[in-house]
C-alpha cells in the first residue's frame, strides 16, 4: 500500500525464516495446532459448545451462527455476526421459531450465546461445510455445503432464510436501523473429539475456539491484552519460559470485506501496540523467539525468528505482494 510504513513488522518478517504451507482456514490451523483430527469438518461446534455450557453427549453438532445476507446485484454476501449487535432475547426468540418450524425433523437449535448458535443433528450427516472465516464477505453460493446429504441441507438453509426474514424480531431491528438476521451459517460440524496435542503453555485470545481448545487441553487461557506492553508486564508472561499463543485477529473482518481503509488503520495500530514492542523485547532478550502464523485464502505462512536472527542484516525485506 502506498505510504504504509511498518518498520517493526518489516524487520520481523525480513529476519525471519519463512515457510509457506497449503491454505487452511484459521479454525483449521488451530485444530491442527492442538492435533485435533478432522472429521467431515474441523469439529469446531462441540468444542465451543462445551465452553458455552452445552451438553454435548454423543450427538453431532453444527455451529449455526446468525448472519446477515446482503443482497447484491448477482450474489448474496455474508455479513458475520461479529460485525453487528444481537441481543440475547432476540437470539432466543429466533431460535424458538426455528425449533417450532423444524419440530418433528429431529433438528434442534440452541443459542447459549447471542452470536453463537448451534444445531443438534440426530445422526452424522455426509456433509462438508466451509468455516465462517472462509465465507465472511463472500458470495455464499460458492460456499454451500457439499457431500451426499448436501441437497437436504441446502433446503434447510433456504427454509431458515425464509423464516428469519419475516421474523418479528427483525422488524424491530429494521426500525432501529440494524442489520436483520436473515440466515444462519452452518459449519464446524462434528462429534466430541479428543485433543492429542498440548502445543502451548498459555493461550491469550478473545476467540471462542482458541479458548475452547485451551480449556479442553487443560492449558491456562486468558483474554488477549490490549498491547504487547500489557502482555509482557503480566506475571504469567514474565514467569513462563514456555510457549505462548497470542491470537491477533483484528485484521480478519477488514480483509474479508476488502475494507482497505480499516485494514490500514488496524495494521498501523498493531505495528504500534504489538510489533514494535515485541521487536524491542526480542532485542533485549525478554522474549527468546517469535513465531508468526498467517492463515490465508491462498497460502498459510509461518515466520520464525530468534534473537540471533536479528543480526542477519543480509536478509532483505520481501515485497508484501509475495505473501499473497
Amino acid at each position: 500500500m502506498s505510504g504504509l510504513r511498518l518498520p517493526a513488522l518489516t524487520t520481523l518478517l525480513a529476519r525471519a525464516r519463512a515457510e509457506r504451507f497449503p491454505a487452511v482456514p484459521y479454525e483449521g490451523w488451530l485444530c491442527q495446532a492442538f492435533q485435533v483430527e478432522r472429521q467431515h469438518d474441523w469439529p469446531v461446534a462441540p468444542f465451543t459448545l462445551a465452553i458455552d455450557g452445552g451438553e454435548i453427549a454423543d450427538s453431532y453438532w453444527l455451529r449455526a451462527d446468525p448472519a446477515h445476507l446482503k443482497i447484491g446485484r448477482d450474489r448474496l454476501v455474508m455479513i458475520e455476526s461479529a460485525l453487528f449487535d444481537l441481543r440475547a432475547d432476540e437470539a432466543q426468540a429466533m431460535v424458538s421459531s426455528l425449533n417450532t418450524h423444524f419440530a418433528g425433523r429431529e433438528l434442534a437449535f440452541f443459542a447459549p450465546a447471542p452470536k453463537r448458535w448451534y444445531a443438534k443433528v440426530p445422526r452424522t450427516p455426509e456433509l462438508v461445510t466451509f468455516c465462517a472465516s472462509e465465507v465472511a464477505g463472500r458470495d455464499v453460493q460458492s460456499f454451500l455445503p457439499t457431500g451426499r446429504d448436501a441437497l437436504q441441507w441446502h433446503g434447510i438453509f433456504n427454509e431458515v432464510q425464509m423464516l428469519l426474514y419475516a421474523h418479528a424480531a427483525n422488524a424491530d431491528r429494521e426500525e432501529r436501523g440494524e442489520p436483520i438476521v436473515n440466515s444462519v451459517w452452518l459449519w464446524g460440524g462434528g462429534v466430541q473429539a479428543q485433543i492429542h496435542g498440548r502445543p502451548y503453555d498459555r493461550v491469550w485470545s478473545n476467540d471462542a475456539l482458541a479458548v475452547a481448545l485451551a480449556v479442553t487441553a487443560d492449558v491456562p487461557g486468558t483474554g488477549c491484552p490490549a498491547d504487547a506492553a500489557s502482555w509482557l508486564s503480566t506475571p504469567d508472561a514474565q514467569a513462563a519460559a514456555g510457549s505462548h499463543l497470542v491470537v491477533l485477529d483484528e485484521l480478519a473482518a477488514a480483509s474479508a470485506h476488502q475494507d482497505a481503509v480499516t485494514w490500514r488503520e488496524r495494521i498501523e495500530s498493531l505495528e504500534t501496540r504489538w510489533f514494535a514492542p515485541l521487536l524491542d523485547a526480542l532485542r533485549e532478550g525478554r522474549v527468546t523467539s517469535i513465531s508468526m502464523v498467517v492463515p490465508g485464502e491462498a497460502n498459510c505462512w509461518r515466520f520464525e525468528l530468534a534473537r540471533r536472527d536479528l543480526l542477519k542484516f543480509w536478509r532483505r525485506a520481501t515485497p508484501w505482494s509475495q505473501y499473497a
